[in-house]
């Protein structure tokens, strides 16, 4: 294969990037992604090499660089998450591929933050050719074992994903098993291979008891989301969605916001009563008075009033939705407009929560009773 000009490579030399690079690494991640996506196009083995010589650069090129924000670590692996199957897809021999192989477990070796654990956790399927995936497995699983054998000590062995990885793609199932079964410790990031194991033979249900057994009693974080996640996904794959609703859905759902994290649930679970389904996030998240906006803006005004009663609503998006309820009254009707009122009635805020105005406090019974002099006589809705 002839060697290709990569453009980006002048931009990840060894500690191209200082302290404060962070910002302008994530711009040339993005370059050079671009780059080697379009080279994929009409060279997919050039693709693949393209993508073996970025993931080879980004230890060296980003040492130096503050990643105490997290922001680059999430674009490394962003970029990551795009350039595997560009390099699992290419055509390339099994020499070639050898060669790829070799240069990224040097890569990995030297790896200071582990920037390329999405591409140990893939490697059986990046190796491709059954005796590349059992090559690997076999290089690493003596000192793995060796390791594991010890209960006294912990000890890291930088490889460890990788034949795990091997090991599972070339359906050594009963090895992966044992080999998982002598570590003193369970993590999801090795016990993962172990529950994929038992889906690949069918036994979907083993694994799912599987998952709940690596929980951990102590902590709890992105390993536990991990774990329901796997689960909920295989009961939905199963034909078993409202177990999977009931025991994963609701805890699991994520968003940046409560209308965000509603809409994700109504996208995972679209044949469900969207109502019931507000309902019950808010009984399981708790703090009604924060749901004020998602229920407002999934078009259930009563649930909206409701969460608007309680204490902890925020007064800045109740004031955004008086005035959307205002556009709204003749659908939400006499009833809301009342409700509405007689909550504003007992709230005072300070200037401070909805701009100045003289240094006097503003009163949000104030805004709310505008809106019901639209109210006529009758109740009905008049325009002004």
């Amino acid at each position: 294969m002839a060697e290709r000009n990569w453009q980006f490579k002048t931009k990840f030399s060894t500690k191209s990037y200082g302290w404060r690079g962070s910002r302008l690494a994530i711009s040339r991640l993005k370059e050079a992604f671009s780059e080697i996506k379009a080279a994929a196009k009409s060279d997919p083995v050039a693709g693949g090499d393209g993508a073996v010589s970025l993931m080879e650069r980004i230890w060296p090129a980003f040492q130096d660089i503050d990643t105490s924000s997290g922001a680059l670590g999430t674009a490394v692996a962003r970029t990551l998450d795009k350039l595997i199957p560009i390099l699992i897809e290419a055509p390339a021999d099994h020499s070639t591929r050898s060669k790829w192989l070799t240069r990224l477990f040097e890569a990995v070796q030297n790896d200071g933050v582990e920037y390329l654990a999405p591409v140990e956790g893939q490697w059986g399927e990046i190796a491709r050719y059954p005796d590349l995936i059992n090559e690997y497995a076999d290089r690493l699983i003596g000192i793995i074992r060796r390791a594991w054998a010890d209960h006294e000590t912990f000890q890291h062995v930088i490889g460890t994903s990788i034949c795990l990885s091997c090991l599972l793609e070339a359906g050594r199932y009963a090895e992966l098993q044992e080999l998982l079964s002598t570590r003193r410790m369970k993590f999801w990031s090795s016990h993962w291979f172990g529950a994929e194991a038992l889906v690949r033979q069918g036994l979907w249900e083993a694994a799912v008891a599987y998952a709940e057994g690596v929980r951990s009693d102590t902590k709890s974080g992105y390993r536990e989301i991990s774990i329901d996640r796997f689960c909920e996904n295989l009961l939905i794959r199963h034909g078993r969605s409202d177990e999977a609703y009931r025991r994963y859905g609701l805890r699991v759902v994520s968003g940046t916001t409560n209308l965000a994290i509603y809409r994700s649930l109504v996208r995972a679970y679209p044949d469900r009563d969207h109502r019931q389904m507000l309902l019950d996030l808010i009984e399981t998240h708790g703090d009604k008075g924060k749901w004020f906006a998602a229920a407002k803006d999934a078009g259930f005004l009563d649930i909206a009033l409701d969460c608007a009663a309680v204490h902890n609503a925020d007064p800045s998006t109740l004031v955004r939705g008086t005035r959307f309820l205002r556009r709204e009254a003749q659908v939400c009707g006499d009833r809301c407009a009342v409700r509405c009122y007689a909550f504003a009635r007992g709230q005072r805020l300070r200037s401070a929560g909805l701009g100045r105005q003289r240094g006097h406090q503003t009163s949000f019974c104030g805004v709310a009773r505008d809106w019901c002099n639209g109210l006529g006589p009758t109740g009905t809705w008049q325009a002004g």
